[in-house]
């Protein structure tokens, strides 16, 4: 397989996903389709690359139980890059579930107990050599979620392993934003946040997402992009200030790994040389068509 054009670090792991198209509640008791896709925010991010035509390399960490071997050869068909996977003989394969309805998602629970407890196993191929070192950093692309432990973040913020690197983070979930915050003023790092993301980094509320990176540049962010659903979005970055843009309307047929696809499109479209503006465009038609159900899980 040829040299990876990304580093895609943090969750790999199955989604079981249940879908209705009816509008649902707490307690909500409906007909829908329940199905089981490779997942997790490294993964979708992943998956969406190597659709644009990148080669993905993942570090994370998959058990070696049956649902790992499944999950590997999944990823190994789609042309990612799992030679720098640490898979665990003692740690199970890592899930999430969540539940869909018509108006959104309803509830969700990820359950990525394992790619904790690896910890810094995961980064190995970054320090021996394999990728990088610490007297060779990587200089790449590198993508980072937000599963991975606050300690291990931390860490990261101030490794000279990710010293060189064009670094794009995302959090896993609003309830992990929190966990990003010492890698909120990497010099080298871009922040993908949604807005409630961006308000829980910021301890504030927000009216909108050119509020929320405006204050998240004035904590110390060299880059940050804020979605916000269907309302305008926004990217700013520290000397250039903040630009907007407003997502196509779409039907929604769902909502798991649109943020992921917002990112990775950007990715891409940077990657090729767009310009912050049409970058912009790019991701936001991307995640529409994804969230239309236009492009393929």
């Amino acid at each position: 397989m040829q040299a990876p054009d990304i580093l895609c670090i943090g969750s790999v792991l199955w989604d079981i996903i249940g879908r209705s198209p009816t509008a649902m509640r707490v307690g909500s008791d409906v007909p829908g389709r329940i199905t089981r896709l490779p997942g997790g925010v490294a993964m979708n991010i992943a998956m969406t690359l190597r659709r644009f035509g990148l080669t993905p390399a993942l570090l994370s960490a998959i058990g070696r139980d049956p649902e790992g071997d499944e999950l590997v050869a999944a990823c190994a068909r789609m042309g990612l890059d799992t030679a720098q996977l640490y898979r665990s003989e003692d740690l199970p394969t890592d899930r999430y579930m969540a539940v869909e309805g018509a108006n959104g998602l309803i509830a969700a629970i990820a359950d990525a107990h394992s790619l904790e407890a690896a910890g810094d196993k995961i980064l190995r191929p970054l320090a021996d050599g394999r990728l990088g070192s610490e007297a060779a950093p990587y200089a790449g692309l590198i993508a980072l979620d937000g599963n991975l432990t606050e300690a291990l973040l931390a860490d990261i913020a101030s490794s000279p392993l990710f010293a060189a690197a064009d670094l794009r983070i995302a959090p896993a979930s609003p309830g992990k934003a929190e966990r990003l915050s010492p890698l909120l003023s990497h010099p080298r790092a871009t922040l993908y946040l949604n807005l409630e993301e961006a308000g829980i980094l910021c301890r504030a509320r927000f009216e909108g997402a050119e509020a929320a990176a405006l204050a998240l540049l004035e904590r110390g962010a060299e880059r940050v992009l804020v979605t916000d659903g269907g309302r305008a979005c926004a990217d700013g970055r520290r000397g250039l200030g903040v630009l907007t843009g407003t997502p196509p309307a779409v039907l929604v047929t769902r909502v798991t790994g649109a943020g992921d696809t917002f990112m990775a499109a950007h990715i891409v479209a940077e990657r090729r040389g767009d310009p912050r503006e049409a970058a912009l465009t790019a991701a936001l038609r991307a995640a529409a068509d994804y969230i239309s159900g236009e492009i393929g899980s």
